[in-house]
């Protein structure tokens, strides 16, 4: 059993625990939004054909933001196909999943279903193969109360009242080659910093996300931020960064410790960002929206799209199933995230339902929670207060991609108003327990509230509509608190939330 300590104390502060850290994305891709979200033949539908199974596990899973309508999608998409009367409203060709988009589902439709999930829409534009004109005039749609054309529009297509959205993305991932409308970092940069400027004139209060790299890897990562930021810093609110993470050739090791490039990643944007900030001389500091992250397998046959003259409506596509080790990945990766909450302002999980999600669908049928909804709803859920830094001593174990790394990582958060302390620890050894001991002498008198496990000897392990709840994380019965230390042996390839309050 490897020996690891963990200092806990409430001077180590590095910021609020922020809701929007908790969003998710929904984009018109596969099965996520017809037969995912919407699925009007389904017995839980409701009026506007929206899953109430859905809307029910959503709310179980603890999301705050979703992110719409896409992802590539949003490059070549049309906004004003999908409002008013649905048998009015035209079919097109998708071509980035090489799909038929059949617009049943648009902005109002979203909206109405964002409501009733209790989440706050974040809305993207289209600036691959659109700009600033196209902007404005969804942003009026959205948010101007009444009295000219967009508005109206809204008005009579039954909103009365504007959606008010707060957050807007500037396009997704310009930087890919992959992307409708791919343009050079000077570019995008120019047409961000224009489309900006103007969507500010109607509502000056917008918090803005600029493209910022698709992956860590991308051969333009750093340099893209630094133009990008240097054309737009005055305009916007928030960076983005994207990033996927898979078991590569095998190598369990390497893949339990992705947080660690998450680290990388994030760190490397907020040092750029900060160099233009000094290079620029501004006063304010601009944050990182991690609005695309997950575990996705992208070499899967589930994850090529359709070709030459196929062009189905909503087809199976990205449909990974998850197991253990992906689960326990999804932990360490939110363990990231809220490490950096100082710079991490927003993140949204891609995606929600069906296409690399934490919920599944049989269309017109049953539903199911994937392997990685458990801990993050319940980092959701529990999560309260503020970030702690840990001081972390720990035993190393060797990755090929990343070389030594410490078997466990961990954060803590602590609400002031209630007293709790939060740990949230995954052990990434492949073969050892870990014994984990927490120093709790900052904290007085806080005794075990509960202690939960994720892991299972079967690491392949992935639900189905059968089973979905057999490795669902279990009581932690060797979690112990005495004399203001906190014990707990953590299984290899594990995530463990432990909750300590008082009497």
């Amino acid at each position: 059993m490897l020996p690891a300590s963990v200092t806990v104390d409430p001077a180590f502060v590095v910021g609020p625990v922020r809701r929007r850290t908790f969003g998710s994305f929904v984009e018109h891709l596969g099965r996520c939004v017809y037969s995912g979200i919407h699925d009007p033949e389904h017995p839980s539908a409701d009026a506007d054909g929206f899953r109430g199974d859905v809307i029910e596990l959503t709310r179980e899973l603890g999301v705050s933001t979703v992110r719409y309508p896409g992802g590539n999608f949003v490059s070549g998409y049309r906004w004003e196909d999908a409002i008013g009367p649905v048998e009015q409203r035209p079919s097109r060709l998708d071509l980035a999943w090489h799909s038929t988009e059949p617009n049943l589902v648009g902005v109002d439709e979203f909206m109405r279903w964002a409501a009733k999930a209790g989440v706050e829409p974040m809305m993207a534009v289209n600036l691959g193969t659109r700009g600033v004109a196209e902007a404005l005039d969804l942003l009026e749609y959205c948010n101007v109360p009444g009295g000219t054309e967009w508005s109206d529009r809204r008005r009579a297509n039954g909103a009365a009242e504007p959606y008010r959205v707060k957050m807007w993305c500037l396009g997704n991932e310009m930087d890919g080659p992959w992307q409708i409308g791919h343009k050079t970092a000077e570019e995008y940069g120019r047409l961000a910093a224009e489309t900006a400027r103007a969507m500010r004139m109607i509502d000056p209060n917008l918090e803005l996300v600029v493209c910022g790299s698709s992956s860590s890897a991308m051969p333009t990562f750093g340099d893209w931020e630094r133009v990008v930021l240097a054309e737009t810093y005055e305009h916007v609110d928030h960076i983005s960064a994207h990033a996927y993470y898979w078991e590569q050739d095998g190598d369990l090791a390497s893949f339990l410790a992705s947080a660690v490039d998450m680290d990388h990643f994030i760190e490397s944007v907020a040092a750029t960002a900060d160099a233009v900030r000094a290079a620029g001389k501004h006063d304010k500091r601009i944050h990182i929206s991690f609005d695309e992250w997950n575990v996705w397998y992208q070499q899967r046959a589930e994850s090529k799209p359709p070709s030459g003259d196929d062009w189905p409506v909503a087809p199976v596509l990205l449909e990974d199933r998850y197991d253990v080790a992906d689960a326990v990945v999804v932990g360490n990766l939110l363990i990231s995230l809220l490490r950096h909450t100082d710079r991490v302002h927003a993140a949204s999980l891609a995606q929600l339902v069906n296409v690399i999600a934490p919920i599944m669908t049989e269309p017109g049928g049953r539903i199911w929670k994937q392997t990685i909804f458990h801990p993050f709803a319940l980092t959701s859920k529990h999560a309260q207060g503020e970030v702690l830094r840990l001081a972390v001593d720990s035993p190393l174990v060797d990755t090929v991609r990343f070389g030594a790394v410490p078997a466990l990582d961990a954060v803590a958060t602590h609400d002031a108003e209630t007293g709790d302390v939060v740990i949230l620890a995954t052990n990434r050894s492949v073969t050892d327990d870990v014994a984990l001991d927490v120093d709790l002498r900052g904290f007085p008198g806080l005794q075990l509230v509960e202690a939960l496990t994720l892991s299972n000897p079967d690491l392949r392990w992935s639900a189905t509509a059968d089973d979905d709840s057999s490795v669902a994380p279990r009581a932690n019965t060797t979690a112990k608190v005495a004399d203001d230390r906190a014990h707990a042996e953590l299984p290899p390839v594990s995530w463990s939330i432990l909750r300590l309050g008082r009497a």
